[in-house]
């Protein structure tokens, strides 16, 4: 499972898929899975919006997990255009659900990672898959260079963090793909922001944790109207 760099690896439908594992120091109040941008332009898990992503959410109490894709760093298997990733990703659920059975599942992604995510969990002959999905975060969400159609279902609550100069997904294009998209959703626009975050990351990491905290917040509205 662990090799001597500390990364960690977990069975995915192609191969292996190299991982890296942060855990809380007490137990963890749910997990999260963080996807990252394009492969092919040189997209990996150590991504800084990746890695801040999920540094919001182990500041917050999550075990949180990064994974490199199929093909990508130490991840075996082949660049499959996000068909196969979105399987890759349903791997990194099941791990994570084994791990810590009962806990609540959010998925993140930047970018490409964003894409597959929106697409796996979306799609209607998959989502029977992600049925235990808490919520998910979409950063730079590429929608002026891929069609989100597939994406206009979908129920789980969702927080988009887009940036006000993105050059592969202007807030006016995503503005009109929320119009359709069903599900609770909110979207934060990040001022000054192109589609890395570049000097605005501190708050990007802030845009989810203040979700983090909101969702908290109607969990704990639900149980005391429950009481």
């Amino acid at each position: 499972m662990t090799d001597l760099t500390g990364n960690i690896f977990f069975e995915g439908p192609v191969g292996r898929i190299e991982a890296i594992l942060k855990e809380p120091a007490s137990a963890p109040v749910g997990v999260a899975i963080v996807c990252h941008p394009h492969p092919l332009f040189g997209g990996t898990m150590h991504n800084k919006v990746v890695y801040r992503i999920a540094k919001a959410f182990h500041q917050s109490g999550f075990a949180v997990l990064r994974f490199n894709f199929r093909g990508t760093g130490r991840s075996q298997g082949n660049y499959d255009k996000g068909r196969g990733e979105q399987d890759d990703l349903s791997a990194a659920i099941r791990f994570m659900e084994e791990k810590y059975p009962g806990a609540e599942v959010w998925l993140a992604g930047f970018s490409f990672g964003a894409r597959v995510l929106l697409e796996a969990v979306c799609e209607d002959d998959k989502r029977e898959s992600f049925r235990k999905l808490r919520a998910l975060i979409a950063a730079g969400t590429p929608v002026s260079r891929y069609d989100f159609e597939s994406a206009i279902s979908c129920p789980v609550p969702k927080l988009f963090v887009q940036g006000a100069g993105d050059e592969f997904g202007s807030v006016a294009d995503l503005e009109k793909l929320l119009e359709r998209m069903s599900g609770p959703k909110s979207l934060k626009v990040i001022e000054g922001a192109d589609h890395f975050f570049e000097g605005r990351l501190d708050e990007l990491a802030q845009a989810v944790s203040e979700f983090i905290s909101s969702a908290d917040e109607e969990r704990g509205s639900g149980m005391r109207n429950a009481d």
